[in-house]
């Protein structure tokens, strides 16, 4: 058995091309951190266009008038994701404007939900199916991105994406592309589906080995499959790509803990690393 990719990536955070910015900046967001959540501001809900489509969201802002840095994060695959206030105003309580889209059919958005789609379809499809209609809401996650860039109070040069599970297919998807990102934090991506489905793994093996941003992969120890952070860092590491891979201990006593618990509430676990990679490749 080779290194876990906690070792074998761990000095791998110092992206090619990037200069570090934000020095003195990360002790105000450990500070912020440690003194706590009170103060966050409610989410905003707003609409923005995907091609014929009015799609919902929720925003967190920090206080004042920015610019600030951004991060858009992508939920699951729950039919009714809500606005994550616990990753919310965990951003923005440090100095982060937090946009959750809601993709088509999920949440408050308007059209057919992904998961029904999937079930109705025979298990030699499906895979198929699910790169299609992923690749489908990708076009949500750029329309998701162009409106956050037109906001007043984001800094349009700092904004990187994140997302969980199915978010995190989105947040590795998103990679691959000219976005003008600065990075993408897929936390447990593909962890439910990637031992069942060939087309998957090849999908996100291919997006990785084309990444454009670096990216940080992120899974708890009894999450569904380690399978992604093991096969994607290998891949990136060959491609010369620059990334960071992360497996933390359990998180809670199940999977599903492991998994989506992980992602939403674990911020007291990865959030200090998050914010360390975000500040190493963010600039002013």
């Amino acid at each position: 058995m080779g290194p876990s990719p906690t070792r074998q990536c761990a000095d791998r955070i110092a992206p090619r091309g990037y200069e570090g910015g934000w020095r003195c900046w990360l002790p105000a967001i450990v500070l912020a951190t440690l003194a706590g959540l009170a103060g966050a501001a409610e989410p905003q809900q707003v609409a923005f266009r995907s091609g014929n489509l009015e799609l919902r969201g929720f925003i967190f802002k920090p206080e004042g008038s920015g610019p600030f840095p951004a991060l858009l994060y992508n939920h699951g695959s729950e039919r009714l994701p809500g606005s994550k206030p616990e990753i919310g105003n965990f951003f923005s309580s440090n100095g982060f404007v937090l946009f959750v889209p809601h993709r088509r059919g999920q949440g408050r958005s308007p059209g057919g939900y992904i998961m029904d789609a999937l079930r109705g379809t025979s298990s030699t499809m499906r895979g198929q199916l699910m790169v299609s209609l992923l690749d489908q809401q990708q076009a949500d996650v750029v329309a998701a991105l162009d409106f956050l860039k037109g906001l007043p109070y984001v800094d349009a040069r700092n904004i990187a994406v994140a997302g969980c599970s199915f978010g995190g297919i989105q947040t590795v998807l998103a990679a691959e592309r000219e976005l003008g990102l600065r990075a993408a934090i897929p936390f447990a991506a593909a962890a439910q589906t990637w031992n069942g489905s060939t087309e998957i793994q090849e999908r996100l093996i291919a997006a990785v080995r084309r990444a454009t941003v670096p990216v940080f992969l992120i899974q708890a120890e009894n999450d569904y499959d380690l399978g992604p952070t093991r096969v994607l860092s290998k891949e990136m590491e060959q491609a010369g790509k620059t990334y960071k891979a992360t497996v933390y201990p359990p998180y809670g006593t199940t999977q599903s803990e492991g998994h989506g618990g992980f992602c939403f509430k674990g911020t007291d676990v990865w959030g200090t690393d998050v914010l360390s990679f975000l500040e190493s490749v963010m600039r002013r």
